[in-house]
């Protein structure tokens, strides 16, 4: 017979296991040996930029930690434009021109991103209205 304390044990085990995994995978970086930059310096300005645009395929993912052909693309294309003396900013602006600023992990606030911004609110806003207004109602009947 299956007890609580059977069922809980397992749920723990499983969260513990999910944990761990989401631990490694975070370890587990997609940039490659031949990617790698000789000079340090140059290269933390790469893996700092890389960490900075978001993955086309992946959507919601780093070029960093992605393993995709579009996103090895990116980070050679960063690691060339830093090789010919780019600056940060001036490769930022290159990737924003070229993909607009949906590439950027953390898009900026400006009037064309102002939905993005604000809609998590107003919906979050709605919820809370949608579950006084139930709660509301339920007390009445």
């Amino acid at each position: 017979m299956i007890t609580k304390d059977f069922i809980l044990i397992k749920v723990f085990i499983i969260t513990i296991i999910i944990l761990l995994a989401q631990t490694c995978k975070n370890n587990c970086l997609a940039v490659e040996p031949d990617e790698i930059l000789q000079n340090q310096e140059q290269e933390s300005r790469a893996r700092y930029i890389s960490k900075n645009i978001r993955c086309m395929v992946c959507q919601n993912q780093s070029i960093d930690d992605s393993s995709a052909i579009l996103a090895k693309d990116l980070r050679i294309l960063i690691r060339n434009k830093i090789k010919e003396g780019y600056t940060n900013d001036e490769i930022f602006t290159f990737l924003t021109e070229r993909y607009g600023d949906f590439i950027l992990l953390k898009p900026p606030f400006k009037l064309s991103t102002l939905a993005l911004w604000s809609l998590p609110f107003i919906f979050f806003l709605i919820g809370i209205f949608v579950v006084f207004k139930h709660n509301k109602n339920s007390i009445r009947s």
